[in-house]
C-alpha cells in the first residue's frame, strides 16, 4: 500500500511538474482589421495595386472668402487645404499616427510622407460632406510608412463642407474652419 501511495506522489510530481515547465505557445497579436466600403467605379485604385494600410482623420477643411474668378461681385468660399491628425481608428483612445496638411500631404510619426493630386471624385452619400476622392502619389520621401504609397481613397466623409453663407464683401480674406472626419485607403504596388 506504502507503495502505491509513493508511486501515485510521483506521478502527480511528475504531471504537475510537466505542465509547469513546458513551454506555453503564444499566439501573435492580431493585426487591426480593416474595415473597407464600395466606392464608385470612378474611385477604384488602379490595376496592380493593393489595399496596404488605413487611416483615421480628425480635423478641419480650410476655407478662405474670395472674390468669384468670374462675377468679381460674387463672393465664395474657396478651399485652402485640411489640416488633420491622423489614427489607426476614429476611436478617441487611439495615439495619433501622423498628420494631413496642405499638398495635400500625408506625414507619418517616422517621417514619411507622401504628396498627392486629386485624379477623381465622387459625391458623399452623406450629402452634408465633402466628396469622396482617389488621389494619386506625386512624391514620397523617408522610408516608412507612406514610402511606398502609390494612391490614396478618400472614403466615409463626415462634414468638411465650406459654409452656404457668411462670405461677402465684408469678409474678403476670411478664413473659416470646417470639422472633418474621413478614412483614408493608402494602396501600393501589388
Amino acid at each position: 500500500m506504502k507503495n502505491i501511495a509513493i508511486a501515485s506522489s510521483i506521478a502527480a510530481v511528475t504531471i504537475l511538474s510537466a505542465c509547469t515547465t513546458a513551454p506555453v505557445k503564444q499566439s501573435a497579436p492580431a493585426a487591426p482589421v480593416m474595415q473597407t466600403v464600395g466606392v464608385p467605379a470612378n474611385l477604384k485604385a488602379p490595376v496592380g495595386e493593393v489595399l496596404a494600410f488605413q487611416m483615421a482623420a480628425t480635423g478641419v477643411q480650410i476655407y478662405d472668402c474670395r472674390a468669384n474668378k468670374d462675377a468679381a461681385k460674387k463672393f465664395e468660399w474657396v478651399f485652402r487645404a485640411p489640416e488633420a491628425e491622423l489614427y489607426a481608428s476614429h476611436d478617441s483612445s487611439n495615439v495619433k499616427l501622423g498628420k494631413h496638411y496642405a499638398g495635400p500631404s500625408w506625414e507619418a510619426n517616422d517621417g514619411s510622407k507622401v504628396v498627392a493630386e486629386v485624379v477623381a471624385k465622387a459625391d458623399s452619400p452623406d450629402t452634408s460632406a465633402i466628396p469622396w476622392l482617389l488621389l494619386k502619389a506625386k512624391s514620397t520621401t523617408g522610408s516608412g510608412t507612406f514610402s511606398k504609397v502609390t494612391s490614396i481613397q478618400r472614403v466615409v466623409t463626415v462634414g468638411g463642407k465650406a459654409p452656404l453663407s457668411g462670405c461677402s464683401d465684408f469678409q474678403l480674406g476670411a478664413e473659416t474652419r470646417t470639422p472633418y472626419k474621413a478614412t483614408y485607403y493608402f494602396f501600393t504596388a501589388n
